[in-house]
């Protein structure tokens, strides 16, 4: 398995610009369909050009995108792309200041309402072009009994996976694009 570029994020202010529900669904289109103009972007969520430009400038500001000018077909055109494919922080790596804190568990609250909301959308779809999605599409929850050094292998263990299916070529018929996500948390029944 060939190693993903991933974006180490320990600066909070970089953390607060993703904290914007558009600037995650913007990171999310990028990490589908690849590099992609303002224009694209507006269109495919529905966003006006004007919004959608002041919010990639923002996640370029801090390092999250970049200009692709090597895809532009002139000098007017602008294509951006992210700079790394995953991002990762850790909480405990802005604990003991109670405004980065904040920032995290802002982020942590907004990513959370994302993926919720995504699974809402496609169980309560008629749509009968999901149809033939319905029969695979999973859910799985266990209670499990760790210790928190288990619990930090098992989350190796998850994103290993992970990785290991995204490297597969995202063409190919039939494909498209399915949101995986899992959770590890101390909680009480």
């Amino acid at each position: 398995m060939s190693e993903r570029r991933v974006h180490d994020i320990t600066d909070a202010r970089v953390l607060a610009v993703l904290g914007h529900p558009l600037r995650r669904r913007l990171m999310d289109v990028l990490r589908v369909h690849g590099a992609s103009t303002v224009s694209a972007l507006a269109e495919r969520t529905d966003q006006r050009v004007g919004n959608v430009s002041h919010h990639v400038r923002a996640l370029a500001d801090v390092g999250l995108v970049e200009e692709a000018p090597e895809l532009a077909r002139d000098r007017r055109e602008r294509w951006w792309r992210l700079v790394a494919p995953s991002l990762r922080w850790s909480e405990h790596g802005f604990s003991g200041d109670p405004a980065s804190e904040a920032v995290v568990h802002a982020v942590q609250s907004v990513n959370l309402d994302r993926q919720t909301s995504l699974v809402r959308a496609s169980t309560s779809s008629a749509d009968e072009e999901l149809a033939p999605w319905r029969s695979t599409a999973f859910a799985a929850e266990r209670w499990l009994h760790l210790t928190p050094d288990e619990l930090g292998e098992l989350s190796r263990q998850m994103v290993e996976l992970l990785d290991s299916w995204s490297e597969r070529s995202a063409s190919g018929p039939g494909r498209e694009p399915v949101l995986v996500f899992a959770y590890g948390v101390p909680a009480r029944p």
